[in-house]
């Protein structure tokens, strides 16, 4: 054997070779063969030149090319040989060429670790409720119905004013110095009640008015106010309630749901009533394995890859670079977020990556598989879930491989979960 193999850690290798008497021979004629293809030389159509032509105008060049074959030739031999899986592409260093005979170099690889899960039958955990309340179908509907709904005035003249509902008043502000600007009044303005539109303590103040009362409201202003001569001032508002106004949400009828794209009112609340019931259960078993993974990575812990994290990190920034994009920010805004998040993003992706690295050993354990047919149920289940047709989401999930691939191993993910929950003690 011309190499020896150092651990640097549970996932780098480093490959020491030292040859004495080496024939690079056939690597120079594939070198000369390859370079042959492109060389332009006098006198000679490109690609036509005799390999003697080539061998010498570039001779040098071709030599080293050949040395670089046999160097990877023979790393790629031992690889095999030692029987590891390499991540990523190796670091060669110290290659010395003497006499066109001895070769040595060494060869730094990144390799999959071996990861050795410990028994986990005695992990307790506990799994959140995961009903659907009134309140929960009540504020969906309402979502529904809010564009629909229309400001009511109340009339009872005794009503108070509460949080949640809307005031029509007049104010006018004090500056500690007496003086009263325009930027400090209003006539008629519109404040919900509890939306924290106002500085502190200001609706909190006007709750239990009654219409048509009067109130001078003492408040100090916050000390990051972004007005500056009004940080951590004292002034006072003279306040006016004109109105109580509430939103009054329409009830549902056939016509609305008709509306929103259900069949009628009891269309909406069937279908409605399940889609929430498969988002909780999807929230709760997302929060389970979570705890799951957390408590498995604690407790066997592994060396990983830089090559599989930085690989796994560019995921992430995609994924949430997507959601920056949609939330406003340009590229500039983005390259920042990173920068000062780059921490947060790394661990993120180590997390995962140690995931699939568990969770690919359990598999195997249990000899999970994702097949087709779970992948055409898969589809179908989002389809029934989502309202979109089944169709388009097979064009979406089987006309890209790497797509498919995805869905594929999400799929042998969730059924991993299932047995790994069958044997712990989830209550």
């Amino acid at each position: 054997m011309a190499y020896t193999v150092e651990e640097l850690n549970g996932c780098t290798k480093k490959f020491k070779f030292d040859f004495d008497d080496v024939d690079l021979g056939t690597q120079i004629q594939a070198a000369l063969k390859e370079k042959q293809k492109s060389a332009n030389l006098k006198g000679f159509r490109k690609g036509k030149a005799p390999l003697s032509m080539i061998q010498q105008a570039y001779g040098p060049q071709v030599e080293n090319d050949a040395l670089y074959r046999f160097v990877s030739e023979e790393f790629y031999k031992a690889v095999q040989e030692e029987k590891i899986r390499p991540v990523g592409y190796p670091n060669f260093g110290n290659t010395n060429f003497e006499g066109g005979k001895k070769v040595s170099f060494e060869a730094t690889v990144e390799t999959f670790p071996q990861v050795e899960v410990k028994d986990y039958s005695k992990y307790s955990f506990k799994k959140e409720d995961d009903s659907v309340s009134e309140d929960d179908i009540k504020e969906l509907k309402d979502r529904y119905l809010a564009p629909k709904s229309e400001m009511v005035e109340l009339k009872d003249e005794k009503a108070k004013l509460e949080k949640g509902q809307f005031a029509v008043f007049n104010f006018e502000g004090e500056k500690p110095d007496g003086t009263r600007p325009e930027n400090m009044k209003a006539e008629e303005f519109v404040l919900e009640i509890g939306s924290g539109q106002f500085i502190p303590g200001f609706e909190d103040a006007m709750i239990g008015m009654k219409k048509g009362e009067k109130k001078t409201i003492e408040l100090t202003f916050p000390k990051d106010y972004h007005e500056a001569d009004l940080k951590g001032a004292d002034v006072k508002f003279d306040v006016e309630l004109l109105e109580i106004k509430e939103k009054k949400v329409p009830e549902l009828t056939d016509e609305l749901a008709k509306e929103f794209g259900f069949e009628s009112a009891e269309d909406f609340n069937k279908k409605n009533l399940e889609r929430l019931q498969n988002q909780k259960k999807r929230e709760v078993q997302s929060k389970l394995q979570e705890q799951i993974l957390e408590k498995l990575i604690a407790e066997n812990d592994f060396d990983v890859p830089n090559a599989l994290i930085e690989q796994q990190k560019q995921a992430v920034k995609e994924d949430l670079g997507n959601n920056l994009k949609q939330q406003g920010f340009n590229e500039d805004m983005i390259k920042t977020y990173f920068e000062k998040w780059n921490e947060d993003v790394t661990q993120k992706a180590t997390f995962q990556v140690k995931s699939g690295l568990i969770l690919d050993k359990i598999s195997k354990k249990y000899e999970v598989e994702a097949t087709d047919a779970d992948l055409d149920e898969k589809i179908q289940e989002m389809a029934d879930q989502s309202g979109m047709e089944k169709a388009q989401l097979e064009q979406y999930y089987k006309s890209n491989e790497q797509i498919k691939q995805n869905l594929l191993y999400a799929i042998r993910e969730e059924k991993t979960f299932d047995k790994l929950i069958q044997d712990m003690k989830v209550k």
